[in-house]
C-alpha cells in the first residue's frame, strides 16, 4: 500500500480535545488507529493520540478515495485525517469517552505508516504478561494508563522544581562516574580504559557530593537524580532509580520537615488528594513496639502491646518475657483454620510461640486456659484492652531459641501478622494518605555475619549529641539523628542530620571497624573537606519512583518508569545486559572469568 507524505500539514487539534463547541469546524488530526469497524458504505476509525480517542467516519458517498484507503487500514496504522467535526446522532452518543458527542467526517485520509499486528491490544485492561509488555515497551507505553502515569510524573517534576526553588534551593548536577565506597548495597562498576585495573562506580546516591556542596557554601541544594544499586530487586526497587535529593546548611529538623510536608501537599494535590499536616512523628522504638515495623501503615488500628506473662507463666510455657499482644476488634468468631494460618505466618517470620484468646460476655476461650488458668488469661486480655467479642493474639519467642536480636525478631513477626490481618479484614482503604515521620533510629545494627557494627542509615549520619559518650562504650544504645518519611506502609524518604565534625566522623568510622588507613583510602577527599570549615548540615532523599507509584495507585514502581528492568535486572526491550566484543575487553584490560 502506497504511503502518503505529511508535507507541511500541521495538527489543528488533538483527538481528545474535540467537543460539541467544535461542531462545524474543519480540523486536521494525526495519530494511531485504535480500532476499525467496516459497515459497508461507512467505515469507522477510532483515532487515538495521547489525549484520547475520536471517532472518524469514512463515508463512501462523501469521498470514495478516503473510503477505499480506510478499507486497507488496520490497528496501529499511523494516519492523518482532515475533515469536519459533526454532532453524532443522539442514539449513537458515547458517554464513556470525553469526545463521545461528536465525530469527524473525513474528507482527506493520509496513510503515514503501516504497522505489524501488535502482540497485545493497546488497551488499559489487558491480561498480557509483564514480560511481553516490557519486551514491547514502545507499544505498552501507548496505553492510556501508561500515558497518564508518565505525564503525572512530568507534572510532579515541575512541582518539585518550583517548590524547592521557591524555598531557596539550587539544583546542582553531581557526577555519575565516581569512586566505589562499598558500604551498603553493591556498586555498579565501570572499568577505565585509560587506567587499566581501576574502576569508576555509578553512585548509589550523591551523598558525599551534596555534603561537599554544603561545605562549599551553597546553603540549600536539591536534585532530581538517577542512582544505581546492584541489589536484589523487589516491587519497589530497580537497579537504577530516581530520588529527590535535598541538603541544607545550618538545619533545624522542623524547618526541613515543614518544607518536605509542603512538597507532599503540592504533589498530592496533582491527583486532587488532600494531605493532613503536620505529619505525626513517632520514634523508632515506638513504631516497632506498636506496629512491628519501621515503616508502619497508619491507615488502620491493630496496635501491639508488650506485656509480661503472669509470674511463673513464662517458665511453664518456656517463653521469653516480654511477649506481644494484639486486640482484633470483633473477631472472636475467627475459625480455627484462620488462626492456624496466622500461626504458620508467625513461625515463618521467626516467632516460634503463638496463642490466642476469644473474649466472650462471660467467658474466655484460650488454649492457655488449661495451663495458666482463666484468671491469668483474662489478665492478658485486659493488657490488650480487649472486650467482649474481641480476639486477642499473643506472640512470643520460646526460651533458649538462642538467635541474636530476639526483640527485633519478635517485632518483625508482629508486623507481618498485623499486615496480614489488615488484608484479611479489608482494613486498608484506598484513597487515604497516612504520612508519618519515624525519628530517633538506632545509630548502628550488629552484623552477625561480619561480626561488627554497621550503620543503620549510612556512616555520615550524626549520633544524637546526648549519646556521643556511648559511641565506643555502648554502640548499640546510640540513637542517630536520622528520620524516615513513611506513607501507607512504604518508606518514601530517608535522611538525617549529618556529621560535620572530623573528630566525630573518625570515631564513627572506628566503631564501624574502619581503620584510619582504610577510612583514608575510601573517604580521604571527604575527610579533607570536613577539615575546611564544615557547617552543620542535613537533608533527605525522597524515593521519587515510589511516590509517583503511590500517587498513580500502582503497587509496582515499574508501572511509573518509562523503561524499567525486570525483577532479574534485565532490559528485555534492549536485551541488556549483553556480551561485548573481545576487542572492547582487550582495550579495557579485562579477562572474563568463567
Amino acid at each position: 500500500m502506497k504511503l502518503d507524505l505529511l508535507g507541511d500539514r500541521q495538527r489543528t487539534h488533538y483527538c481528545g480535545e474535540l467537543r460539541k463547541s467544535h461542531a462545524g469546524r474543519t480540523v486536521f488530526l494525526a495519530g494511531w488507529v485504535a480500532r476499525r469497524r467496516d459497515l459497508g458504505n461507512l467505515i469507522f476509525l477510532d483515532l487515538r493520540d495521547h489525549t484520547g480517542v475520536i471517532q472518524v467516519v469514512c463515508n463512501r458517498e462523501v469521498s470514495a478515495e478516503v473510503h477505499a484507503k480506510a478499507e486497507e487500514i488496520r490497528a496501529e496504522y499511523v494516519v492523518g485525517i482532515e475533515g469536519e467535526v459533526v454532532l453524532r446522532p443522539s442514539d449513537t452518543v458515547n458517554p464513556q469517552i470525553s469526545t463521545g458527542e461528536v465525530e469527524v467526517m473525513a474528507r482527506t485520509l493520509l496513510l503515514l505508516n503501516e504497522a505489524k499486528t501488535p502482540p497485545f491490544p493497546i488497551e488499559d485492561d489487558i491480561r498480557t504478561s509483564e514480560e511481553a509488555r516490557l519486551r514491547h515497551r514502545y507499544l505498552d507505553l501507548r496505553r492510556r494508563r501508561m500515558q497518564h502515569h508518565l505525564r503525572l510524573r512530568h507534572r510532579a517534576s515541575l512541582t518539585v522544581r518550583e517548590h524547592m526553588t521557591a524555598h531557596g534551593f539550587v539544583e546542582v548536577e553531581t557526577p555519575f562516574l565516581t569512586r566505589s565506597t562499598p558500604e551498603g548495597a553493591r556498586d555498579y562498576l565501570v572499568p577505565s580504559r585509560i587506567h587499566h585495573g581501576h574502576f569508576y562506580a555509578l553512585p548509589q546516591s550523591p551523598q558525599l557530593f551534596k555534603q561537599i556542596l554544603m561545605i562549599a557554601g551553597y546553603d540549600r541544594y536539591f536534585q532530581i537524580v538517577r542512582c544505581f544499586r546492584d541489589e536484589d530487586l523487589r516491587a519497589d526497587r530497580q537497579p537504577e532509580f530516581t530520588q529527590v535529593d535535598v541538603e541544607m546548611a545550618f538545619p533545624q529538623r522542623d524547618v526541613l520537615f515543614d518544607i518536605i510536608e509542603q512538597l507532599m501537599e503540592k504533589l498530592f494535590a496533582l491527583i486532587e488528594a488532600k494531605v493532613r499536616r503536620p505529619f505525626p512523628r513517632l520514634s523508632y522504638d515506638e513504631v516497632m513496639e506498636r506496629y512491628g515495623s519501621d515503616k508502619p501503615h497508619l491507615g488502620f488500628g491493630l496496635e501491639w502491646k508488650r506485656v509480661n506473662l503472669p509470674e511463673g507463666a513464662g517458665e511453664k510455657l518456656h517463653v521469653r518475657q516480654p511477649i506481644k499482644v494484639l486486640r482484633v476488634p470483633g473477631w472472636a468468631t475467627a475459625a480455627r483454620s484462620q488462626l492456624d494460618k496466622l500461626q504458620d505466618l508467625a513461625r515463618a517470620n521467626a516467632a516460634d510461640w503463638f496463642s490466642y484468646a476469644k473474649v466472650g460476655d462471660s467467658e474466655i476461650q484460650s488454649p492457655l486456659g488449661k495451663i495458666l488458668g482463666e484468671e491469668a488469661v483474662r489478665t492478658l486480655a485486659a493488657g490488650a484492652e480487649a472486650g467482649a467479642g474481641d480476639l486477642v493474639l499473643l506472640l512470643g519467642l520460646k526460651s533458649g531459641s538462642g538467635a541474636p536480636g530476639p526483640q527485633q525478631r519478635l517485632d518483625a513477626a508482629s508486623g507481618e501478622l498485623r499486615l496480614e490481618l489488615a488484608r484479611k479484614l479489608d482494613l486498608i482503604k484506598p484513597g487515604e494518605w497516612n504520612f508519618l515521620w519515624v525519628v530517633d533510629f538506632p545509630m548502628f545494627e550488629y552484623d552477625e555475619k561480619a561480626k561488627r557494627f554497621a550503620a543503620m542509615h549510612h556512616p555520615f549520619t550524626s549520633p544524637r549529641e546526648e549519646d556521643l559518650e556511648k559511641l565506643e562504650s555502648d554502640p548499640a544504645a546510640v540513637k542517630a539523628r536520622a528520620y524516615d518519611l513513611v506513607l501507607n506502609g512504604s518508606e518514601i524518604g530517608g535522611g538525617s542530620i549529618r556529621i560535620h565534625r572530623p573528630d566525630i566522623q573518625k570515631r564513627v568510622f572506628s566503631v564501624l571497624g574502619l581503620t584510619p588507613e582504610k577510612a583514608r583510602e575510601r573517604f580521604g577527599f571527604f575527610l579533607d573537606a570536613l577539615e575546611c570549615g564544615t557547617p552543620p548540615h542535613g537533608g533527605i532523599a525522597l524515593g521519587y519512583d515510589r511516590i509517583i507509584a503511590l500517587m498513580a495507585g500502582e503497587s509496582n514502581i515499574r508501572e511509573v518508569i518509562a523503561f524499567p528492568k525486570t525483577a532479574s535486572a534485565v532490559d528485555l526491550m534492549c536485551d541488556a545486559p549483553a556480551p561485548v566484543d573481545p576487542e572492547q575487553l582487550d582495550e579495557l584490560g579485562i579477562n572474563i572469568k568463567n
